[in-house]
């Protein structure tokens, strides 16, 4: 006979199996979707690895991002208040610029605003919010079960599908006495440490107008699991690439007031639904790092193991700025001048591998000590 424990690890299993086939359901049912708003790109600014903006509320680290970079009111639609782009300045005003690391799957935003009535002395919903859909691989469809149209879910089998495959931010404007946001979905985890990090500026009070500063940033994911133990997937923030992404503003202008009785609901997407839909998102470009911030001449490359029995190397260039020779030292005393050269080493052993170019801008060199180690 089973005994209860083996019964409910049977049971875990089947439910592991059948959330993973409602997942590669939805995928074929919903796949690639073409985001809102065709034809408008924005752009999101790379920092240096050495200009990543600290966490504080201050706006010092964002001084390096041109206005080129800057989503303002006037991008915004009211869909469902007053419907148009037409939002009052007096009433409410904000600026949003969005920035990215190399390396780091993190997505980091400044978030400023002025708003005449400032809404956030209430434990639940009602508070000013500023709302974050993201979309980190474009996988697109419903992020929340409400949207889907396949199949109708239970309470407990739709709280575990949302938010999975792409991640809603409710994030209060401010937060007093309560969680500076509220993740929709069943992966709390992806507000807190290591995933997030925040901190806001402002010193009016409930009902005030005036202005405020929000600096946060959070990771996407495309796979995230009501368990965590169960693995996760990070989207991979790659240069160049497009993520979906859109926020609302929820704007509350009075005491005493209900969910949804909002003065505003002023969203990016132009569309309502991007709240829980992630094809009704917008375009965000992950751009390469600025032109300021490199050398005329900046040497740099990487390498792949094509097959380690027969030590056989895939070495690509990936130099910034112009180049007219190069030359590389493998290592084991044999060199080659081209570009992006695949080599076989007669033995294995730790490697010292450099790379010399050379261009109009001058010369530069860089080495990887041991990087490069095959049996």
């Amino acid at each position: 006979m089973l005994t209860s424990y083996q019964l409910s690890k049977g049971a875990h299993f089947m439910y592991r199996l059948f959330f993973a086939a409602v997942l590669l359901f939805s995928v074929s049912i919903f796949p690639v979707q073409a985001l809102e708003r065709p034809g408008v790109e924005y752009k999101i600014f790379q920092f240096p690895s050495d200009m990543i903006p600290t966490i504080d509320g201050k706006t010092d680290d964002w001084k390096i991002v041109g206005d080129e970079y800057v989503v303002g009111s006037d991008q915004l639609s009211d869909t469902v208040k007053n419907h148009g782009t037409n939002i009052d300045p007096k009433n409410f005003n904000c600026k949003v610029r969005v920035g990215w690391v190399k390396g780091l799957n993190r997505l980091y935003f400044l978030y400023e605003a002025y708003d005449n009535f400032w809404k956030f002395d209430t434990n639940g919903l009602v508070n000013d919010i500023f709302e974050i859909v993201v979309d980190g691989d474009l996988s697109g469809g419903p992020v929340i079960p409400e949207m889907r149209t396949d199949m109708k879910m239970n309470f407990w089998d739709g709280y575990l599908f949302q938010g999975v495959m792409a991640q809603n931010y409710h994030i209060f404007t401010p937060a007093k006495g309560k969680d500076w946001c509220m993740e929709w979905g069943s992966q709390q985890y992806t507000k807190d440490m290591p995933w997030a990090n925040h901190a806001y500026s402002y010193n009016f009070k409930n009902g005030e107008g005036g202005k405020l500063v929000l600096e946060f940033w959070i990771t996407p994911f495309d796979y995230a699991p009501y368990d965590i133990t169960k693995g996760i997937v990070e989207s991979k923030l790659k240069e160049n690439s497009i993520i979906g992404l859109s926020w609302s503003v929820l704007d509350y202008d009075a005491d005493n007031i209900k969910e949804g009785d909002y003065t505003g609901f002023n969203n990016l997407s132009h569309k309502t639904t991007m709240y829980g839909d992630a094809s009704a998102l917008v375009a965000f470009r992950l751009m390469p790092l600025g032109k300021q911030f490199h050398k005329p001449l900046e040497v740099n490359w990487t390498f792949t193991v094509v097959d380690m029995d027969r030590r056989l190397v895939s070495f690509k260039d990936l130099t910034y700025g112009k180049v007219t020779s190069w030359k590389w030292d493998f290592g084991d005393g044999t060199t080659s001048t081209e570009q992006n050269p695949v080599h076989q080493y007669a033995e294995g052993g730790y490697k010292i591998v450099v790379l010399y170019v050379e261009g109009p801008d001058g010369k530069d060199k860089f080495s990887r000590v041991w990087d490069v180690t095959l049996k």
